[in-house]
C-alpha cells in the first residue's frame, strides 16, 4: 500500500509490545463463566474456564471482560471541539438560548467568537432569528450549531463574518451550514488534537476501542498527525470525503488498510456520502410530508444528492476498494440509499438508516449492507418523531425489525449528536428509553447479547488470536437493571495488550 503523500509518521507501524499478562477470575463474557485470558504480543493467546493461566497475573476478582467497544459513527474533532463551547441542550426555546447566549458573553474579550452546541429547535413554540440573537448580543460574532449538526444559527456579526450578511434569519441548514462553519475561524492543529486526544482518552475509559470517525475534515491527513504526535488510546477508521476520493484512489489506498506511522490503529474508513439531512432540522428525505410544511418546497425534506450522482461516486469509489457509507435518514432516503447499492452491485453501510419503509427492512441483510445506527437518537428523538413522523414510528429506529431480518446492525453515537458512551446507546436498544418514560416501541428492543455485539463491531465472545482489546466492567451487563447498564461502571479500557483506561 502506498501511502498519501504528504502524511507525515515514524517508520515503525507497531506499538511497543507490553508484557504478557493473565487476567484471572475474570467472567467470559455477559453471562459467561469464569475463567483466566491470556494476552500476550498485544493478543488474546489463551481463554480457559475454570482453570488458572500461568505468568504475570492480575486478579480481576469475578469481574466481566468483554471484547473492546467501537463507536461506529463519531465526528471526532466536532465532539472535542464542543466540549469546549457553550452547552445549549435542554433548552426549550429560542429566547431561552439567547437569554444563555446573553448570559455567557459576559466577561468575554470583545472581539471573541462565541460559538454554543446542542440546540433542537423541532418541538419550539418559536422560532430562531438573528434579531433574537442580535438583541442578547449585538457587538460580538455568535455561532450555535444544532444538537444534529445539520443547521446553524448566527448572529449578525457572525453573518457577516462569514460572508453572508444578507441572510434574511440567520438560521443556515445543510450545505448553507457546512460552508458557514467552515468560514469561521480554525482552532490551531495542535489545540485541536490535544482536545480530540483527551475525548479519546475519557472514550476508552467508557471502555471504547476504535471509532469510525466521519469528521467532515481530511481525517486520513489529520489521524496520521495524531498519531506521529503520541500513542492514540483508540483504533480510528477514517472517512473519506468526496474531495479527497480522487487523492486516496491514486494513493492506492483502500479501506481497511492501515496507514503507514499510525502504530497499526490508523486505517482507511469508507467514503462518506449523503442522501438527506436530519429529523430535527426537518430536512430527512421523506415519503409524507411534514405537518406544516405541506405545499412547500421542502415539504418532504431535503434530497441532499442526486441518484445518479451518488451512483457515481459509490461505483468509482467501490472499483478501488473503498467501501460507501451512505447518511440516510428517512424513509424515502433510504429506499435510494438501498437502489444505490443494489445498482452498483458493492456492499458498504447506510448511516442511521432511521425511519424505514417495510419493504426496505430485509434488503439490508440481502445486499450485504451493514446498518450504522445510533440507538441513543431513538430516545432522545421520540418526541420530535411523534410529531413529524406521526403515524410511522413503529418502523422509526427500528432496530428489532433489522436484527430479525438478519442485519448487520453497528451501534454509535454520532457525537457529538449524543454523547460518546456507547453504554447510552446499549441501553437504549435494549430498554428503548433513557429515562423513567415508559419503553417507546418495545417491540424493537434487542436483546443485551445483541446490542453487546452490534457495539464491538460483531465480535460476542473472546477468541484465541484476536488483538487484545478489551473491556472489564465492574457488572456483568446480562444482569443489570437499564440505569446501571447506561451508567456502566468500567474498570479497565485494553488496547491491543496495553492499558487505556485503569485497571483501578
Amino acid at each position: 500500500m502506498t501511502s498519501l503523500d504528504g502524511i507525515p509518521g515514524p517508520a515503525a507501524d507497531e506499538l511497543e509490545t507490553p508484557p504478557a499478562l493473565t487476567l484471572s477470575r475474570v467472567r467470559l463474557g455477559a453471562g459467561g463463566p469464569l475463567g483466566s485470558v491470556r494476552i500476550a504480543d498485544g493478543r488474546v493467546v489463551a481463554v480457559e474456564v475454570d482453570r488458572e493461566l500461568g505468568g504475570l497475573v492480575l486478579d480481576m476478582d469475578g469481574r466481566t471482560v468483554l471484547p473492546g467497544l467501537w463507536d461506529a459513527h463519531v465526528h471526532a474533532a466536532q465532539w472535542a471541539g464542543n466540549r469546549h463551547r457553550v452547552d445549549l441542550a435542554g433548552l426549550e426555546s429560542a429566547r431561552a438560548v439567547a437569554e444563555t447566549v446573553r448570559l455567557h458573553v459576559v466577561g468575554l474579550p470583545a472581539d471573541e467568537l462565541l460559538m454554543g452546541q446542542g440546540f433542537r429547535d423541532g418541538l419550539w413554540p418559536d422560532v430562531p432569528h438573528k434579531a433574537l440573537l442580535d438583541s442578547a448580543c449585538p457587538d460580538r460574532p455568535v455561532a450555535l450549531i444544532s444538537a444534529d449538526l445539520h443547521a446553524v444559527w448566527l448572529n449578525s456579526a457572525c453573518l457577516a463574518l462569514v460572508g453572508r450578511g444578507d441572510h434574511a434569519t440567520g438560521l443556515l441548514r445543510e450545505h448553507e451550514c457546512f460552508e458557514a462553519l467552515q468560514a469561521l475561524p480554525e482552532v490551531p492543529d495542535e489545540v485541536l488534537d490535544e482536545w480530540v486526544a483527551q475525548a479519546c482518552r475519557d472514550a476508552a475509559g467508557r471502555g471504547v476501542t476504535g471509532i469510525i470517525d466521519f469528521h467532515f475534515s481530511d481525517n486520513l491527513a489529520d489521524w496520521s498527525r495524531r498519531a506521529a504526535g503520541s500513542a492514540l488510546a483508540v483504533r480510528v477508521q477514517a472517512a473519506v470525503y468526496p474531495r479527497h476520493l480522487d487523492s486516496a484512489v491514486e494513493g492506492g489506498l483502500r479501506t481497511g488498510d492501515v496507514l503507514p506511522g499510525t502504530g497499526g490503529l490508523v486505517r482507511v474508513g469508507p467514503l462518506k456520502l449523503f442522501t438527506d439531512g436530519s429529523l430535527n432540522t426537518r430536512t430527512a428525505l421523506c415519503c409524507d410530508p411534514y405537518p406544516g410544511l405541506e405545499g412547500t418546497k421542502e415539504a418532504y425534506g431535503v434530497q441532499e444528492t442526486s441518484y445518479d450522482e451518488l451512483v457515481r461516486l459509490m461505483r468509482r469509489a467501490a472499483a478501488h476498494g473503498i467501501e460507501p457509507a451512505v447518511h440516510a435518514i428517512g424513509d424515502r432516503a433510504n429506499t435510494l440509499a438501498l437502489d444505490a447499492f443494489a445498482d452498483v452491485g458493492c456492499r458498504g453501510r447506510i448511516e442511521h438508516a432511521q425511519l424505514l419503509s417495510a419493504a426496505d427492512v430485509a434488503r439490508f441483510a440481502e445486499l450485504g449492507v451493514t446498518a450504522g445506527v445510533q440507538p441513543a437518537h431513538a430516545a432522545d428523538d421520540r418526541a420530535v418523531a411523534d410529531r413529524h413522523w406521526a403515524g410511522r414510528t413503529g418502523r422509526a429506529f427500528a432496530y428489532g425489525d433489522l436484527l430479525a431480518s438478519g442485519a448487520r446492525l453497528e451501534f454509535g453515537s454520532d457525537a457529538p449528536v449524543s454523547p460518546l458512551d456507547p453504554w447510552l446507546g446499549i441501553a437504549a436498544a435494549v430498554h428503548r428509553t433513557d429515562d423513567e418514560r415508559p419503553a417507546w416501541h418495545p417491540e424493537q428492543r434487542i436483546p443485551v447479547a445483541a446490542a453487546l455485539a452490534a457495539s464491538a463491531q460483531g465480535r460476542s465472545e473472546l477468541r484465541v488470536g484476536d488483538a487484545a482489546d478489551l473491556v472489564v466492567v465492574d457488572v456483568d451487563p446480562s444482569e443489570a437493571d437499564a440505569r446501571t447498564l447506561r451508567e456502566m461502571p468500567v474498570h479497565a479500557t485494553m488496547l491491543a495488550g496495553r492499558w487505556t483506561h485503569g485497571p483501578h
